[in-house]
């Protein structure tokens, strides 16, 4: 069957046809993508989205929205829009819709990609488990954290915001910057460092160690110039900026039970050769007593296309498919 997968961001809006499989495998049609800005409101964009397909819409949707999905209202994290979750199908003439957070939605990607979507970066050479706990973990405009359980005849995504649990200094660089963001937060979270934004402190407390001054501004600047190689201080920061991504990231493992975990997000898309070379991996595996049991962990970067879309269609496939 076919239906609609949207995964609606604050900056933008992606749809595109999905097509469920009797294999149980999807297939994403070419995705049309609309600025949130010029729509007040999704009904607004999805209408956008209907003009721009040339054949019937179908009367189906798997929805990724960014914001929490805890109860029939919505609000976006990023834009004005509020979703009624309870009236989507009324007002998008639907007949079925699965609605989930954007996150989730990513988690449902990992646990359904096939393996030559996964990019190796630490750890054992080996698959996702078939049984077991996979942690996903996305840095992006904030950090994304879910896990999802495999078990035998299917799988169950858990969306968190483990993204907001305290940062976590380890060396005297993540002291410095600790404290460079407690001059403006009262309470630090670990999303403050490990998300695009964060490579900003990271820039600060780096130029103060060395006693330099600060010539970028900005977060895409600082990233532009690290990964271009055209600025020192910049490339340092990128390298920190990967550590202190692998303590994060095996700190969940640690809380998930993980037998294995998936980056994810276009930013560690964008870094993904400096996770492989820096100490991301030395990192994750520092945990004290149980460095051990850390190195048995692979970690992965999934590299598949469009991941929001793809598990907002897996997320309506899980949910309905005894129906479909």
């Amino acid at each position: 069957m076919q239906l609609v997968a949207a995964d609606i961001g604050g900056t933008h809006a992606r749809f595109c046809i999905a097509t469920l499989h009797d294999d149980h495998t999807i297939s994403l049609g070419e995705t049309i993508t609309l600025k949130t800005s010029d729509h007040v409101s999704l009904q607004t964009a999805w209408e956008a989205f209907e003009a721009q397909v040339d054949s019937d819409v179908p009367r189906a949707a798997g929805i990724a929205i960014a914001g929490p999905v805890t109860g029939e209202t919505v609000r976006m994290t990023n834009n004005s829009w509020v979703l009624q979750t309870g009236a989507l199908d009324e007002q998008l003439g639907l007949d079925r819709v699965t609605v989930c957070n954007d996150f989730a939605a990513v988690a449902h990607a990992a646990a359904q990609a096939p393996a030559d979507n996964f990019l190796h970066l630490t750890g054992p050479q080996s698959p996702l488990p078939d049984i077991g706990t996979v942690s996903v973990v996305g840095p992006g405009t904030g950090l994304g954290v879910a896990h999802f359980h495999r078990f035998s005849g299917g799988y169950h995504v858990t969306p968190t915001e483990g993204g907001h649990i305290d940062f976590a200094p380890v060396d005297a660089v993540d002291d410095a910057i600790l404290a460079q963001l407690r001059k403006d937060h009262r309470r630090v979270s670990t999303e403050r460092v490990n998300s695009g934004p964060g490579i900003v402190p990271i820039y600060r407390a780096l130029c103060e160690l060395e006693g330099r001054d600060q010539t970028l501004n900005g977060d895409r600047a600082i990233w532009e110039a690290a990964l271009a190689g055209s600025d020192t201080m910049a490339r340092a920061a990128m390298q920190h900026f990967c550590m202190t991504l692998g303590s994060a990231a095996g700190d969940y493992a640690l809380v998930h039970g993980a037998h294995a975990v998936v980056m994810a997000g276009g930013l560690g898309f964008r870094i993904r050769e400096h996770l492989k070379t820096s100490a991301f991996g030395e990192r994750f595996r520092f945990k004290g007593r149980y460095e051990t049991l850390m190195s048995k962990i692979p970690v992965k970067l999934i590299i598949q296309d469009e991941p929001g879309l793809f598990g907002a269609a897996a997320a309506f496939q899980q949910e309905h498919g005894d129906s479909l």
